[in-house]
């Protein structure tokens, strides 16, 4: 396999958001160097059930994640074990419910919190973070350039075909603030400002890149449901692949199947959902 693509999850970022305050991502779309589309989630728009849907590539009604207290290791294939039988390196940087649905659960403190398994079916290579502890006046979520330098130095290191990374820093904000408040447009530019360099850098290595949310966020900092503001999120994609039109709208199921296309690894036969790039 010698294609290349990183996945960027931004957890919790309701579209509005992203087109109003992230001015690099915007500037890139403006200038045509990358191209956005509108992404609609899973119901529930609850984020476990999104993280099982992004790479199954089917709903949660079929997978079984109903919600963050019900995480389990997934029985569907998924992005990482398609990658690894198309020959691909995978490599994560995210939340530990990542590694309990799609490398091993429950979650190992010591075992699984960091680990480069050269011959897993799954991810390769994982650096990930339990956020325990978290509520309302301690997020316990690290510093995202610190998350974003780690998967670069992943994908330096090991080469990797298929990397992802989830942040749940701007989630967190949400549900503190709420996303109609100083705060969090004050959260969104430092996020954007500390992404952006590594865009390009990223680029330059050969990835193709996607930045989008799990899902969106309401007024009053809650999802899980049918709003679209819960709902709704953006999905910017910077690379050669040709998209469908500006105002077609993403189903989430379609992620999976479009990563392994543009990788050229096989789509899974559970994985129904066209791909939206080509």
């Amino acid at each position: 396999m010698d294609r290349k693509l990183l996945l960027i999850i931004l957890d919790g970022v309701p579209y509005r958001n992203f087109r109003r305050l992230f001015g690099n991502l915007e500037g890139w779309v403006a200038s045509g160097d990358a191209r956005i589309w509108k992404h609609r989630a899973v119901l529930p728009s609850i984020s476990a059930s999104c993280y099982a849907s992004i790479h199954t590539g089917v709903s949660p009604q079929e997978h079984g994640c109903t919600g963050n207290g019900n995480v389990f290791r997934l029985s569907h294939d998924d992005v990482f074990s398609q990658v690894r039988k198309g020959g691909g390196t995978t490599g994560a940087v995210a939340h530990s419910f990542w590694s309990e649905f799609f490398n091993r659960s429950p979650f190992d403190y010591v075992r699984d919190i960091e680990y480069d398994e050269p011959q897993s079916a799954t991810i390769n290579h994982g650096r990930f973070h339990s956020m325990t502890g978290y509520g309302h006046d301690n997020q316990m979520t690290p510093s995202d350039v610190d998350l974003f330098a780690t998967l670069t130095n992943l994908c330096g290191r090991f080469d990797l075909n298929y990397g992802m990374l989830h942040t749940c820093t701007l989630d967190s904000m949400g549900h503190r603030f709420f996303h109609a408040s100083a705060e969090m447009d004050k959260a969104c530019f430092v996020m954007d400002e500390m992404l952006a360099p590594f865009i390009p850098r990223w680029r330059a290595m050969g990835y193709e890149v996607i930045v989008t949310a799990d899902h969106g966020q309401d007024d009053r900092g809650h999802h899980g449901g049918r709003h679209p503001l819960q709902q709704e999120t953006a999905l910017y994609y910077f690379g050669d692949g040709e998209g469908p039109a500006e105002d077609y709208v993403i189903d989430q199921l379609q992620l999976a199947p479009t990563i392994l296309n543009r990788l050229g690894a096989p789509v899974a036969q559970s994985m129904k959902a066209g791909a939206f790039l080509r």
